[in-house]
């Protein structure tokens, strides 16, 4: 990594991201090695709610790749500013013309219509709110659960203790990195994650990344 990508990428890392890390070395020995592998690079900063919104339902239950794939041809058909009036603009049948499931393209539409109220767009709407209230926003948007609630949590608003124990990458690499490979169940990633508190974000993240680096590209 070149000096100007590493203090760009510095520059977009949480406030808090430093003293995280020092905490969850010194609380979990796995961290203690993981965190110093990937010690140059960490979440980034995003600038957009609808747009990380609904890069997140079009990444739901489907592989990265795919997600990555079809996420690239809806910034191709829009533009790199993915706003509401593009998806309103397209029918499901045009969206499903894309790639997309039908109910995904139903979702897309819903969250563009969700976000039409220009305040919704406004960083400072959701920053003010606490993740209770953020997730109970999020899940009246048809198509939009517990998992993708606390995906926007954690990529747009970067809120330092959630921890997504629907995520079957978390889990994973909790399985791998924790129990040599066995099933884990949410039971045991919950307390296993007991020492992270109150970064369990970061420890999501240094673990997602661990694994595979497109998983934490929300």
């Amino acid at each position: 990594m070149d000096m100007q990508h590493h203090s760009s990428a510095a520059a977009l890392r949480p406030a808090y991201w430093t003293q995280a890390c020092e905490h969850l070395m010194q609380r979990d020995r796995i961290l203690r090695k993981l965190i110093p592998v990937y010690g140059h690079e960490s979440m980034q900063a995003r600038q957009s709610p609808f747009q990380t919104l609904i890069r997140i339902i079009v990444g739901q239950q489907i592989s990265l790749v795919l997600g990555r794939k079809l996420w690239a041809r809806l910034v191709q058909a829009c533009g790199s500013d993915v706003r509401p009036g593009c998806i309103a603009r397209f029918s499901e049948a045009e969206l499903r013309e894309l790639g997309l499931s039908l109910r995904k393209a139903q979702y897309l539409r819903d969250a563009a219509e969700f976000f039409a109220q220009p305040d919704r767009l406004d960083p400072a709407w959701w920053e003010s709110r606490d993740d209770a209230a953020v997730m109970a926003l999020l899940c009246d948007i048809r198509g939009v659960g517990r998992w993708t609630a606390e995906m926007f949590l954690i990529f747009f608003l970067g809120r330092p203790d959630v921890l997504p124990l629907d995520d079957t990458a978390l889990l994973k690499a909790i399985s791998h990195h924790y129990f040599s490979g066995e099933p884990v169940s949410r039971f045991e990633a919950r307390e296993v994650s007991q020492a992270w508190a109150p970064w369990r974000t970061v420890a999501s993240w240094y673990l997602w990344r661990s694994m595979d680096a497109a998983a934490v590209e929300y």
